[in-house]
């Protein structure tokens, strides 16, 4: 998974980039979250997309997308969208009310794409994950019917 995130986001914050993204996918997470977490392959099994999600053992009404990634070559064809759209009726199907997640300020088409989803921003919020780490929190609200998608 790290490797495919180092070629889809070559750049996005350099080396440093590099090593948060490691430090934000460790093994755990796909262990423990397999029941509400997805993954897309290409035909030769090549991974094209994921999105690692949980239901919030804290907030009854909260499930909460960790992160996201989609190959490039696939950006613009719905498949970031229909990854949100299972996890949203996953949410939805257990109680769920709201869905959040958080991008770095940095990553300008994240948050393009989570507005376009209907996510409302907070904007930045300086030292979110610890000092130097700020990052835009989302949230979007589940309706008791799926949104339509276009």
């Amino acid at each position: 998974m790290l490797a495919v995130l180092d070629e889809w986001w070559a750049g996005l914050k350099g080396q440093e980039g590099s090593r948060e993204r490691a430090l934000l996918l460790p093994r755990l997470y796909f262990q423990h979250f397999t029941t509400t977490s997805f993954l897309v392959e290409d035909d030769a099994g090549r991974v094209a997309a994921f999105l690692v999600g949980f239901l919030s053992p804290t907030d009854p009404e909260t499930a909460y997308v960790h992160f996201v990634g989609v190959d490039p070559v696939l950006h613009g064809r719905g498949v970031g969208r229909a990854l949100y759209q299972a996890f949203f009726d996953l949410a939805r199907a257990h109680g769920r009310r709201c869905v959040q997640c958080i991008t770095s300020p940095q990553n300008m088409a994240s948050q393009a794409f989570h507005t376009r989803l209907g996510f409302t921003s907070s904007g930045v919020q300086a030292d979110y994950d610890g000092p130097g780490l700020d990052r835009v929190t989302f949230t979007i609200g589940l309706s008791a019917k799926p949104a339509a998608t276009p």
